[in-house]
């Protein structure tokens, strides 16, 4: 029976037989959850919760409150250095911090009377005699519990700490302080910021008598991907593994109505276990006892059911942790905070790289960021896809600036795949290989429903049903990066190619150019360009094909043999035409390429980065001696080239078409790659604006056919700006080429 409200507020300890869901703001959500499923005859293992009363009067009594909160209120979040630094002061602020001999007393008392056998542990100890004799210490686990935590709109996983297998009275205490502690780490401080929580947070520290696990895991009581069957997850020895992702797990799909669908049985290599002196360890299992299946049929199905009937105590889907020792023991049930219900989705058809689990459905694409050290996490920016053997809590900040995560190790209920699901990240989990596969620099879409990962970007790669263009005055293009994705966007029956980059054909060859220089190999350069561009031209046989020449910084594709060191300032480095100028064999190779297959479609060469009448100049004259026929323009990415543009047409060319990342990023002195001032980055900036305008009318006067192909031609305010600017052409996604289209049909429509 739960003790009257009242008179629990004021109390530093309340044991689970104390306890009930409306809790929260004394035990926090795990303590609050363990307690009602506990009175509820779940199979919970024996626990008390030292309160947030007992905190709150920690950080008065010792007097360090008001000092914590000073540092708070003066943290900048988003200073990552910053963060950390005050974030691990305050901690030891905490943990340095003399326990009240009070709340020491009552914590100390409370974990010895954890030290009955389970089966005698029906009622609250104060209801037993408590035995003082010379009998060992307990095992127990000392975990965070959150009063915002393992709510229904928001998964703090991994947030606070916890510990397992602690002994003894010191023990204890320390690691109850380090929980307290915990509320105050730099990823809870950040991710309370971001998710509108105040910075007092209470937190509570549930003592449990540990399960000395034989196996262990996790239950979803709806698949949160597929949002459908009952979903296990289970690993040999404890379950710490299975959480943090250090382990692939066994993954077992189980109906409603409790038939074993499908079984995964996991290579799963190691387990965490506690050794004779209690010590944590990570074992390396036998390769027989590592392909073993975990579970058995009957606890299959035995916690399934548990599932099912804990989400209909709760009225809503659940995320179960249980351990099994001699029987099964529920240790944390929590709300799933996010699965879909209605996730039917087409695979894409791309070049597979690598395939996991599916943990967080959607897709996204990126530049590849191979995690190995904490260390390294700075080098992931927003949009860009994070690759890393496993996360961990302390990943949060980076994770979400991803644009997608892909893991070698985990299963749908690691870290990685909780937060990420929260966060509406896709992710995939399992790959085994993704870090060795995958390296820096890549372009990669991420399939999180169905847990692949493809080559190239998503604009390419989506399964979205392509829908041919309407006729417009307007010419409407399509942009193709990759030869396997030409015949895709050729079904829009679009009036050509606006843009092929050739550095998805770079990358594919696996090897950088100057790779082809240094050794001589040219030729071989040239004809693994002439194989990707053919492939292209035989989907858009007659058609324009406008072919960008190389322009690769040097943090691009430095993986490939032959690439150089990473400059301090790549963007604005040595790349595109400045670089062909500098490699004129290189630059001769890509035009031979083109000229060896001028039979098959219109082709046009694009000079990339031009900020000077001397470039353009200089890089025609290569045209002219290697003989190529194609016409020639100029990509207007630089506002040099927008100031010079009418001595670049005097030149003859044929066409420009406007980079509008690079010209955005030039024109208003951004670094389109810096999250810090993304607020800023915008190309309907009346700067931009009126350079576009500038080099349309200005070509106009010079018979120069003006285009874009920057991702700025798939949304419909510039859309609509450039077609009143008389624009001739838009090159634009092939999934968006019939929309474009019907739009620009509207908009020339009303002007006529």
């Amino acid at each position: 029976m739960v003790e009257n409200k009242e008179n629990r507020e004021g109390k530093y300890i309340l044991w689970l037989s104390e306890l009930s869901k409306s809790d929260v703001p004394l035990a926090g959500g795990k303590g609050a959850n363990l307690g009602e499923m506990y009175n509820s005859k779940f199979p919970v293992p024996p626990a008390f919760v030292v309160t947030t009363t007992a905190y709150n009067y920690f950080l008065t009594a010792t007097e360090i409150d008001k000092k914590i909160n000073e540092i708070i209120e003066s943290i900048d979040v988003d200073n990552t250095k910053e963060l950390d630094q005050k974030a691990k002061l305050i901690h030891d602020i905490v943990v340095d911090a003399q326990m009240p001999e009070d709340l020491k007393t009552e914590i100390l008392e409370s974990y010895d009377s954890l030290n009955v056998d389970l089966s005698s542990m029906q009622s609250s100890p104060s209801a037993l005699t408590i035995m003082k004799n010379s009998r060992e210490p307990v095992f127990v686990s000392v975990r965070s519990s959150a009063t915002a935590e393992d709510l229904s709109d928001s998964s703090f996983a991994g947030q606070q700490d916890s510990f397992i297998n602690i002994k003894g009275n010191s023990e204890v205490i320390d690691k109850v302080k380090r929980v307290f502690a915990s509320i105050f780490n730099a990823r809870s401080i950040y991710y309370r910021k971001k998710k509108g929580f105040k910075n007092m947070v209470g937190i509570a520290a549930v003592v449990q008598k540990m399960i000395n696990s034989v196996k262990s895991g996790v239950i979803f009581s709806v698949d949160p991907v597929k949002g459908d069957n009952v979903l296990i997850e289970s690993v040999f020895g404890q379950g710490e593994g299975i959480v943090s992702g250090r382990i692939k797990p066994d993954h077992y799909v189980v109906s409603r109505n409790l038939e074993v669908i499908s079984e995964d049985i996991a290579d799963k290599k190691t387990a965490i276990i506690r050794d004779s002196n209690g010590v944590t360890k990570i074992v390396a299992l036998t390769e027989e006892k590592s392909n073993q299946r975990v579970l058995k049929t009957h606890e299959i199905k035995e916690l399934a059911d548990y599932a099912l009937k804990l989400e209909d105590h709760y009225k809503a889907p659940q995320d179960i942790e249980f351990a099994i020792e001699d029987s099964i023991y529920i240790v944390q049930t929590r709300p799933i905070t996010s699965f879909k219900s209605d996730v039917a989705q087409k695979e894409i058809s791309g070049k597979l790289i690598t395939q996991g689990l599916g943990a967080s459905p959607g897709v996204a694409s990126g530049i590849v960021k191979v995690i190995h050290s904490m260390e390294e996490l700075e080098k992931v920016k927003k949009g860009d896809v994070l690759v890393t053997t496993m996360t961990n809590p302390d990943m949060v900040v980076s994770m979400q600036r991803a644009a997608a995560i892909i893991t070698d190790e985990g299963g749908v209920t690691a870290h990685a795949a909780i937060v990420s699901r929260e966060m509406g990240i896709p992710c995939v989990v399992g790959t085994q290989n993704a870090t060795s596969l995958l390296a820096d620099g890549m372009e990669v879409t991420v399939d999180g429903f169905h847990g692949k990962v493809y080559e190239g970007k998503a604009a390419e790669a989506q399964a979205v049903e392509i829908l041919p263009i309407v006729q417009t005055k307007t010419k409407i293009k399509v942009s193709v990066d990759i030869p396997e994705y030409a015949e895709r966007a050729a079904k829009t029956n679009a009036y050509g190619i606006g843009l092929v980059r050739i550095e998805g054909i770079i990358a594919d060859s696996g090897k950088h150019p100057l790779y082809y220089e240094k050794f001589n190999k040219l030729n071989e350069y040239k004809d693994s360009l002439k194989k990707g561009l053919t492939i292209i031209a035989e989907h858009f046989s007659g058609k324009e094909i406008w072919v960008r020449t190389s322009d690769i910084r040097s943090d691009e594709y430095s993986h490939l043999p032959g690439a150089v060191e990473i400059e301090k300032n790549p963007m604005l480095g040595m790349h595109g035409i400045r670089f062909s100028l500098k490699h004129p064999e290189i630059l001769k190779a890509e035009l031979q390429a083109i000229k060896e297959i001028e039979d098959k479609a219109q082709f046009g060469i694009m000079f990339p980065q031009i900020i000077s009448v001397e470039e353009t100049k200089a890089a025609m004259d290569i045209v002219k001696e290697v003989g190529v026929r194609a016409k020639v323009g100029i990509m207007v990415e630089t506002p040099a080239a927008v100031m010079v543009i009418e001595d670049i047409c005097k030149l003859g060319i044929n066409f420009i078409s406007f980079g509008t990342n690079d010209l955005t990023q030039y024109t208003l002195a951004i670094d389109r790659g810096n999250e810090e001032v993304q607020y800023l980055y915008n190309e309907m900036n009346f700067a931009v604006l009126k350079s576009l305008s500038r080099v349309i009318r200005t070509c106009k006067q010079h018979n120069v056919e003006t285009s874009i192909c920057g991702q700025a031609a798939n949304k419909k305010e510039m859309v609509e700006f450039l077609v009143k600017q008389n624009i001739d052409s838009l090159s634009v996604n092939a999934d968006s080429a019939n929309e474009i289209s019907l739009f620009v049909k509207e908009l020339e429509d009303k002007r006529d």
